[in-house]
This record gives structure tokens, sequence and C-alpha cells, in this order.
């Protein structure tokens, strides 16, 4: 059999194009032309999925205080843990900012920071990552997921904190200051480039997961005018390991979330800054489900906890962050 180049001149043919192509090599090889038209739907799948549609930018963010003690020998890694049946990213010691816009005419000015969590040895990317900034940006809402600073780990870091026992809280306690500058230079970007964004520098928000939210409290006490977030969400925030302190005079208005059946034993912290924040008169509001366990994400458990980011929408919408969707 001929190539096809040899029977079909290009130059001279300009009219022919795919399907002629296509149809070409059905008559000389159908099995070419299966594998042709699998592998075109292959791309179409992936090319039309939103995570990648969205995904439109990776920011790489400043890095102004180091720990010389805390030393990465390992680069920074994106897997599957079968330990905890997620995708994990580990090794973060360059933190990024990922930029999920929303469709083009449906930005409403609100820009939310997300902190996927992992007990500070890891970051559960998809279910406390992606998948919120994919539902933030269909409601118009301009979404950036945090990779900031984590422990230095070997092949699993999902595994070393199951194994670390009482050292986990020092090491983590020992890389949440790096964590927490990550979370407020991603605040000062974002402010800073509004414009660019297409948001409102006042309405930019920092939403975490268990050490998620304890980068986003830690935040949420040691802020300045220029990285303050306008509010924020801390989600089964790990307490354990951010010193108390007493709450700002300007803090920002909080959306709290817990499972009372967390195996932490994350809920009491949870109704702590709740009753904090109502006690110093910053608008606050908490939901605490009876079942839910710890790390649900945008996981569905077929609990009632699994549709608590419409709780998040909800509450957007009182604060006048979203428009009221209609029924």
């Amino acid at each position: 059999m001929k190539k096809l180049p040899d029977l079909i001149n290009y130059e001279k043919t300009p009219s022919i194009g795919i399907i002629d192509t296509l149809i070409f090599l059905s008559s000389q090889n159908r099995f070419q032309m299966f594998r042709l038209c699998f592998l075109f739907c292959l791309l179409v799948l992936f090319y039309s999925h939103p995570l990648f549609l969205m995904a439109q930018e990776v920011v790489e963010l400043p890095i102004n205080f180091e720990d010389e003690s805390i030393i990465y020998s390992n680069t920074e890694k994106e897997y599957f843990s079968n330990i905890w049946n997620n995708q994990v990213v580990t090794n973060v010691s360059k933190p990024t900012l990922t930029v999920y816009k929303p469709a083009p005419g449906t930005a409403n000015g609100t820009s939310v920071i997300i902190c996927p969590g992992g007990g500070l040895y890891a970051l559960s990317i998809t279910s406390e990552g992606r998948e919120v900034a994919e539902w933030l940006s269909e409601r118009g809402v301009t979404a950036f997921v945090l990779k900031y600073r984590l422990v230095p780990t070997g092949e699993d870091g999902t595994s070393e904190i199951m194994n670390d026992g009482d050292q986990v809280l020092v090491k983590a306690g020992k890389v949440l200051p790096l964590a927490t500058e990550d979370a407020l230079n991603s605040i000062a970007h974002v402010r800073s480039n509004a414009d660019q964004y297409g948001v409102d520098r006042n309405k930019i928000g920092l939403i975490g997961f268990s050490a998620g939210g304890a980068v986003t409290m830690a935040v949420a006490y040691g802020y300045a005018q220029n990285n303050r977030p306008d509010f924020i969400g801390p989600i089964y925030a790990w307490m354990n390991v951010v010193p108390p302190h007493p709450v700002p005079d300007d803090a920002p208005p909080m959306f709290a979330l817990c499972a009372t059946d967390d195996p932490l034993g994350l809920a009491p912290a949870s109704v702590q800054i709740y009753s904090d924040w109502i006690t110093a008169g910053v608008p606050a509001e908490l939901h605490m489900y009876s079942k839910g366990g710890h790390g649900f994400g945008m996981k569905k458990q077929d609990l009632p906890s699994d549709h608590w980011i419409s709780r998040f929408g909800d509450w957007m919408e009182a604060h006048d962050l979203i428009p009221i969707s209609t029924p």
C-alpha cells in the first residue's frame, strides 16, 4: 500500500481536510481508522474537562522568610495516596497559586483562595482544592488553589505523618509560619493584581481545610492591611497547631464548619473560634454536622455533610459575595 503523502498532494488539493483523510484511511486500514477516532475522542474529553479549562495559569509566590533548619531534599510530587484514598501533593518548597477563572461574562468580582489540608505534610489537592475551585468558578467566583510550603518528607508524606507520632505537632508547628506567610503573600498578590484578575480588592476570601484551616486561622490572627482577608472559612480547622490569639479588632467575617464525629476531635475548636468571633462582635456562622468524619472535602459519603459547600454558598449570598441564586 502506498503512503498517504504519495497518494494525496495537499498543495494541489487544498480543499481536502480531516474528514477526507479519515475516509481514505478507512478504505485502506479500518484498524488505523479506529485508532485515530479513539485518540481524537480522548483528546476532546481531556481538553474539554472543566479542570483543564479553568486552570489558566500558575503564579509563583515570593518567599520572604525561610527556616534554614528546614531542608527539602526531595522535589514536589503529586500522586494518589492509597492511605488517604486521595490525590495529594507533597514536598512543596516553592509556594504557588493556580488560578481558576469563571467563564467569560460570569465573574462577580469575588475571589477565594483555597488552602487544602493534609497535616502540613501533604495537600489533598483534589477534594480540598481543585474541586472546590471548580464549584466556586461555576458560580462566578475567581478561585485560587494555594500550594503552601510543607514539612519535607520522603517518598510518601501521607505514610510519614501516620508514623511520626508526637513529632507531627513539632514538625507541623515549625513549618506553619512558612505556610502562613505563603497564604498572606497570596492575598497580597491577588489584591495588588485585582484589575488583572477582574476581582474586587475588598472581596478576597481565604478558605482552608484541616491544616489549611490552621493556616487560614493563623492568617486571621496575623495580617496587615495589604494582606487582610475580607472573609474566612476554616473548615474542620486543625487548631491544635495554632497558638491562641485574641480576635483582631477588624477581624473578617467567618464561616466555620466541622463534624461532631471528627476522629481528630476538632469539633470543640470550631465551636470555640465561632464563640470567640461572636463574642468580639464579628459576624460568624457555624455548621456542625453530627456525622461526616474528617477530611471529607468534596467527597461524597451519602451524608448531609456532602452538601456543606452549598451552605457556604448560602453564606456568601447572605454577605453579598455572590448573587442570590434562583430556585
